[in-house]
């Protein structure tokens, strides 16, 4: 769930910010509305069709694909893609777990990947589903508020979360980071980081946690808070820019760090943080939202709203992480990219380079995967679940 600020979560509303109560009001009107346009649309359940040819070899299998799914509407779904058969497959995680109540649920927000099991993180559902990677079996689920992002490091799990409600608040709740054993499944510890904290990345024993402060709009959180894992404590905050939210790590210990700006006056940009000495070195001036890093090259989305036009701009690219140069405007270069009405997602396979970005649409319907050649080339497009977001490639044992 992309959050701006809460309006965002809601493209019909983004005209104006809306108080608790015009929230309220708001979701109830934007639940009839839905539920009358949900006819109109296609709906997938376990269904597959052959994408692209068959490619046997290499170390990577596959990729899920959690597809958020609107807010309110518990219609987040998982899909999987095997490059062995060339095969795309819709909602597989229904198929696989015909018993389990209510499927995923409301808004997947991440997923990845650390040895046998795979982890969806369902962040209004409040809670991280844990399947199995091969077969993709429910093995198990941790309740964790409003959880957001995950990462790893030796045997441990580390989930950020808003810890309140979902609710515009000027007195919203500090958010934490939990600590879980990847074997029991247990969370072990806990420590508060900020307002409304996202992804994380971990350096050096250093967990670094990107605070937004989504919820507290226009008093955003500006903050990446450092913990010692060690002794799991917050040990500073670095003053970045206001509501962050992605976070990248490169092979010489930079941390990028994408602001989503407020939607109206301060632009959405790039900043990278230095690990040895825990500040900020660089402002990039790129619009960035979505971003991935592959070797040395950072590729890139942006989508600028602004409330006061209504309008979107959006832009491409690629970054030199050496150099911390654009060494390229365009990742997709056959013209296709002005099909693709709200760019959400992207990955790039670390074995054969192609580049995958996903369609959310209008956010309503169902949306697209596209997948691109190296070169920026349409190689297939296939239809996904509702608001496609987030992949995690599947590596051979």
């Amino acid at each position: 769930m992309r959050l701006y600020q809460i309006t965002t979560l809601f493209p019909k509303l983004r005209h104006r910010l809306i108080t608790q109560k015009q929230f309220l009001i708001s979701l109830l009107l934007l639940t009839l509305f839905f539920s009358s346009c949900r006819k109109d649309e296609t709906i997938y359940l376990s269904d597959s069709n052959q994408v692209a040819p068959p490619r046997l070899g290499g170390k990577i299998k596959g990729f899920y694909l959690l597809n958020e799914g609107n807010m309110g509407m518990n219609r987040a779904t998982i899909d999987y893609f095997d490059y062995a058969t060339g095969v795309y497959t819709r909602d597989l995680y229904s198929e696989r777990n015909p018993n389990v109540v209510k499927e995923l649920g409301d808004v997947g927000n991440d997923i990845k990947i650390y040895g046998s099991k795979a982890y969806a993180l369902i962040s209004v559902s409040n809670y991280i589903e844990v399947f199995d990677v091969a077969t993709g079996v429910h093995l198990g689920k941790i309740n964790i508020p409003n959880c957001r992002y995950m990462t790893f490091h030796n045997g441990k799990a580390y989930v950020s979360s808003y810890a309140g409600p979902v609710e515009i608040n000027p007195n919203a709740e500090v958010g934490f980071v939990a600590e879980i054993d990847t074997t029991s499944l247990r969370i072990n510890r806990q420590v508060s980081v900020g307002y409304q904290p996202e992804e994380m990345v971990v350096h050096n024993n250093k967990l670094y946690v990107a605070n937004s402060g989504g919820y507290r709009v226009p008093n955003y959180d500006t903050t990446v808070a450092v913990v010692d894992l060690n002794d799991f404590t917050l040990s500073k905050k670095i003053e970045v820019a206001i509501n962050l939210h992605r976070l990248q790590l490169d092979k010489r210990g930079d941390i990028y760090v994408s602001s989503r700006g407020d939607n109206y006056d301060i632009e959405p940009n790039l900043y990278v943080i230095d690990t040895q000495t825990d500040q900020v070195k660089q402002k990039l001036d790129i619009p960035v939202t979505e971003m991935t890093l592959q070797g040395d090259s950072l590729y890139y989305f942006g989508t600028s709203f602004k409330h006061n036009s209504g309008k979107n701009t959006v832009n491409y690219g690629i970054l030199d992480t050496k150099t911390k140069k654009v060494i390229s405007n365009r990742i997709i270069k056959d013209g296709s990219d002005k099909n693709i009405l709200i760019p959400y997602g992207i990955a790039v396979n670390p074995e054969t380079k192609e580049i995958y970005i996903t369609d959310a649409q209008d956010y309503l319907v169902t949306g697209f995967v596209y997948c691109y050649s190296p070169e920026g080339i349409l190689k297939w497009k296939t239809t996904a679940g509702n608001i496609p977001a987030h992949f995690a490639f599947v590596y051979q044992k």
